[in-house]
């Protein structure tokens, strides 16, 4: 395996790295993946998320690339009408990184339907992927990491707003393998599915699962924030379409991923 360091936005570096052979396939993940930041500095947003796609694209479209996945959010849909989430629903995105992640998946989706190229693109609706790995110390994205380093590092929980906002927490080997039998299927040429466990979670819930899979239930101080902006209510995944093309399932719970995740934290810190 061969590392570059470069920025996905950067068009030249990109397409120097897809030029050097015939690639089967590129799996698009490259991003800024904070709702935050992206209010904060949407122009960096922007250029990562949209230019950054349209790099990838170009350079593929150049050198023959026939299979491209992208990784879409569903963040895309912004506030659902009705939860869970199937991919027939409006998407409306609340937040600037939405509307970043949405463009950047129509991008992908008509560069598949065009005849000058032959470039066969999905794109996979990520709902909240967690697990072994995470930055424990990034401040901006991944709740449920953020929560673990705060109590191994003995820190408050800041919990925004009430709380009750759900998500959909989905284990990063499952979203492995959801790729991997989206990738060696035809069927799902052209489509855009959500990627997630299919159970809503809220936010007050997960923090009560950390603090006990993290000190085995000792109190811990859990303080109120306000609300983010762009902060979705609720959110699930419908996961009936990618089922049905490719047979996938989640198969790690969310204690069990939890638990896992909790133990690898707790063994990297020492």
């Amino acid at each position: 395996v061969e590392l570059v360091q470069a920025d996905v936005a950067d068009t030249e570096a990109v397409e120097s790295v897809v030029a050097r052979g015939r690639f089967a396939a590129v799996l698009h993940v490259a991003g800024q993946a904070s709702i935050s930041q992206s209010f904060a500095h949407p122009e960096r947003d922007l250029m990562t998320n949209v230019a950054g796609t349209l790099a990838v694209l170009k350079a593929c479209a150049a050198h023959g690339v026939p299979r491209l996945l992208h990784a879409s959010s569903m963040t895309a849909y912004g506030e659902p009408a009705t939860v869970p989430i199937a991919e027939t629903a409006p998407c409306v995105p609340v937040s600037n990184y939405g509307v970043t992640k949405l463009a950047a998946e129509r991008y992908v989706l008509i560069a598949g339907g065009r005849t000058d190229i032959d470039l066969s693109v999905s794109a996979l609706r990520m709902f909240n992927v967690y697990g072994e790995r995470q930055d424990l110390r990034n401040p901006y994205q991944g709740v449920l990491a953020i929560f673990i380093g705060n109590v191994l590092r003995g820190e408050p929980i800041n919990v925004h707003a009430d709380g009750r906002q759900t998500r959909d927490f989905v284990h990063v080997d499952d979203a492995v393998r959801a790729w991997l039998a989206v990738l060696d299927e035809p069927a799902t040429r052209g489509a855009a599915l959500n990627v997630g466990s299919g159970h809503e979670t809220s936010i007050n819930e997960l923090a009560a699962a950390v603090i006990v899979a993290a000190t085995g239930g000792e109190e811990w101080e859990i303080r109120r924030t306000g609300a983010q902006l762009g902060d979705q209510r609720r959110s699930a995944a419908d996961i009936a379409q990618i089922r049905k093309l490719t047979g996938w399932e989640p198969r790690v719970g969310l204690p069990e991923g939890i638990a896992r995740t909790v133990a690898w934290a707790q063994e990297a810190s020492r």
